[in-house]
């Protein structure tokens, strides 16, 4: 085991993954917002959140402001997605049974950690996760890949998981989207579909999407099930650090949860 530059050494895990999500899409992305603001003020260990859900498209800020965004919003949920706007870094991304989403919550401490440090952690916590998968692992952007980034990991020039982060004044998260079960093909058809009606050719940037670049951990590697990686990812926390796993939402916050899906939606959709 090698150990993770800056990663805490007490920390509470939240995994829900066993179950798909029935809440609002928003909920656990309110959720590492409001226990963001916990970790940030210390009444909270750092957390390491990981959930699934069903059928739902994330989409990134600047997709938002493609001219046709809201019309392909409704045309997504026509074809039963729940959409949503994130507000973490990050471009659209299509979410079902077979991607694992990670979030890693810790303090942003004054004079610490850098950007890149932030997306290095939850880098290095996948890799030493896979364990015999980890030297297939690739960093950096891989063209045509959804929600590309400096830290797109690939196996083979093929993209299987997208890193962002959302910095509060006082703690910061990362986010993880990670492909186990299913084909990557699929995905990255549906993110092109977006991109297509979304645009109506719109001189804005967008990403241009070619589906055979992404990929599932099932497709390239032994990693078979997504409740096989999760277990690697747990054995991996477990022998790092002190560590309290909890595998149901606390409701104590849940008001103040809903109170924060109800500002994201109006932030940032306003339908």
């Amino acid at each position: 085991m090698m150990p993770i530059t800056n990663f805490p050494l007490k920390f509470r895990i939240v995994d829900t993954s066993s179950t798909l999500l029935s809440h609002d899409i928003l909920f656990p992305f309110a959720f590492d917002e409001v226990y963001g603001r916990e970790v940030g003020m210390e009444r909270s260990e750092p957390i390491i959140h990981i959930w699934r859900h069903p059928r739902a498209f994330i989409m990134g800020l600047r997709d938002r402001k493609l001219p046709n965004a809201l019309e392909t919003m409704q045309w997504l949920e026509g074809q039963g997605y729940s959409v949503a706007v994130r507000n973490s870094g990050g471009a659209a991304v299509p979410l079902d049974s077979g991607v694992v989403n990670i979030s890693i919550i810790m303090p942003n401490l004054k004079g610490g950690m850098e950007f890149r440090q932030d997306f290095e952690l939850m880098y290095q916590l996948i890799c030493e996760s896979m364990k015999n998968e980890m030297s297939l692992v690739n960093k950096g952007e891989v063209e045509g890949a959804y929600c590309p980034g400096d830290f797109d990991l690939s196996i083979k020039g093929k993209k299987f998981c997208g890193i962002a982060q959302r910095r509060q004044s006082r703690a910061v998260i990362v986010q993880a989207f990670v492909l186990v079960e299913g084909r990557g093909k699929e995905r990255g058809t549906i993110v092109r579909e977006f991109y297509e009606h979304a645009s109506n050719s719109s001189t804005l940037g967008y990403p241009i999407v070619h589906p055979y670049s992404m990929s599932s951990l099932s497709e390239m590697t032994d990693i078979s099930t997504s409740e096989m990686f999760v277990m690697c990812l747990k054995e991996y926390l477990k022998s790092y650090g002190e560590v309290e796993e909890i595998k149901e939402y606390d409701p104590i916050y849940n008001d103040e949860i809903q109170k924060t899906i109800f500002d994201l939606r109006h932030r940032y959709e306003k339908r």
